[in-house]
């Protein structure tokens, strides 16, 4: 009966009652899409690289080797040299290896140099491998291979010249030594996509030239010269590392950051990610705080809106009551309107939420690298819809209070 009566009321103020909704609606989706976008960067960070155990370079901070190494952001402090890496490899507990030099870029994209053992080894999102959807690999020393975003952005397709350039922030170019795109990755939603990825051959080979980060003067080697040498590199940036028995990794990883003949360091990226979630746990605590107060703010105005109602409805309170309900049953009444409210409007935030995944899920993906996997609800997100509608029930309190304390005689006596 009570029910009934609750949905004939709010049907019978069907435009404010619907704006109140819509404003329920929009912060609840605010409030869970930051939720979505939080867990969703948490796990487009995590499913970035897989299946790598280890990963090994020069002695700095665990955070600082992962940002440099896997997600192309900021510089190495310093190299590690080969005959480090050839030991590493040569320990009986590596399974596979993968070095890996930055350094140079190309019109603001990275370029590493590799082996064909990154295309072998490199797993994302629960261990994926790289595909090369147009051209092929690494078969010449001048060959290049681009992520979708490379070839996206600036229009490149197989075949087409790249020139790198020396550094990031650099006017030189290493143009006497162009490059051709071998071929291009498909897109991964991983730094990969925004990488130029040639030979560590070909990483010497540009810097025959070069001592100390500056070209010789007037030196230029011709490319039939440079083909014939030895062009093994003298150091690498970072190495990926798998070993092989997971039992052993963290003997390896001792006896890595114990080298005696330099300072290493090995981190675990699964570790290095959390320190990472720890530094920006502020950002993340103060964006939940916002949308929150964005649905703190809706409810309030729900709150608002039923003490505006309550003096054009004295009336209707006046005839229940003089009709047998007691004040419980209106301030009964007024708590399951907010909550029914409430209901529907968390509702329809989750329809409105799901609806535009949907449609930024591509977009993000492409823009930022970042993927918003849609999935049904978690048992946080119904958690955080029944807070709402609890939240509202309690609130609504305050009004329904007021409504409680009217005396019939009060309401009789209203002029029209």
């Amino acid at each position: 009966m009570i029910l009934r009566l609750a949905l004939g009321s709010l049907m019978a103020r069907a435009l404010t009652v619907g704006m109140t909704i819509l404003a329920i609606a929009l912060s609840v989706a605010l409030f869970l899409g930051v939720e979505k976008v939080r867990t969703g960067a948490r796990a487009s960070f995590a499913d970035t690289i897989s299946g790598t155990d280890l990963i090994v370079g020069a002695r700095s901070g665990s955070v600082q080797l992962l940002l440099y190494s896997v997600f192309r952001i900021g510089n190495a402090t310093n190299n590690v040299t080969w005959e480090s890496y050839q030991d590493i490899a040569a320990r009986p507990e590596v399974d596979w290896i993968v070095p890996i030099s930055l350094g140079d870029s190309h019109r603001q994209f990275r370029v590493m140099g590799t082996t064909q053992a990154f295309f072998d080894h490199y797993k994302y999102r629960g261990g994926r491998s790289l595909e090369i959807g147009q051209g092929h690999g690494l078969d010449d020393l001048y060959d290049a291979v681009i992520g979708a975003e490379v070839a996206a952005t600036l229009g490149y397709e197989v075949g087409d010249p790249v020139v790198v350039s020396h550094g990031l922030a650099s006017f030189t170019d290493h143009d006497d030594q162009p490059f051709r795109i071998a071929g291009i990755i498909d897109r991964t939603g991983t730094p990969v996509d925004r990488t130029v990825i040639v030979s560590l051959e070909a990483i010497e080979a540009i810097h025959v030239d070069w001592r100390s980060g500056a070209q010789v003067p007037g030196q230029t080697t011709p490319v039939e010269r440079i083909r014939e040498m030895d062009l093994t590199p003298s150091a690498i940036t970072a190495a990926l590392v798998g070993v092989e028995s997971r039992l052993q990794i963290f003997g390896l990883q001792r006896a890595i950051n114990e080298y005696p003949e330099e300072p290493l360091l090995a981190i675990l990226p699964g570790v290095a990610l959390q320190e990472l979630w720890q530094i920006v746990g502020v950002a993340e605590t103060a964006l939940i705080g916002v949308s929150a107060m964005v649905v703190i703010t809706a409810l309030l105005g729900m709150m608002a809106m039923i003490f505006s109602s309550l003096n054009e409805r004295r009336r209707e309170m006046a005839i229940w009551r003089a009709m047998g309900a007691r004040p419980a049953t209106i301030l009964g009444l007024l708590v399951l309107e907010a909550a029914l409210m409430a209901a529907i409007g968390a509702v329809l935030g989750l329809v409105l939420l799901y609806v535009g995944l949907t449609v930024a899920q591509p977009l993000v993906d492409s823009a930022f690298g970042l993927w918003l996997p849609i999935a049904p609800p978690s048992a946080r997100e119904l958690s955080a819809l029944a807070a709402v509608i609890g939240a509202a029930a309690l609130t609504s309190l305050l009004p329904a209070l007021r409504a409680y304390r009217l005396s019939l005689a009060d309401g009789m006596m209203i002029r029209i």
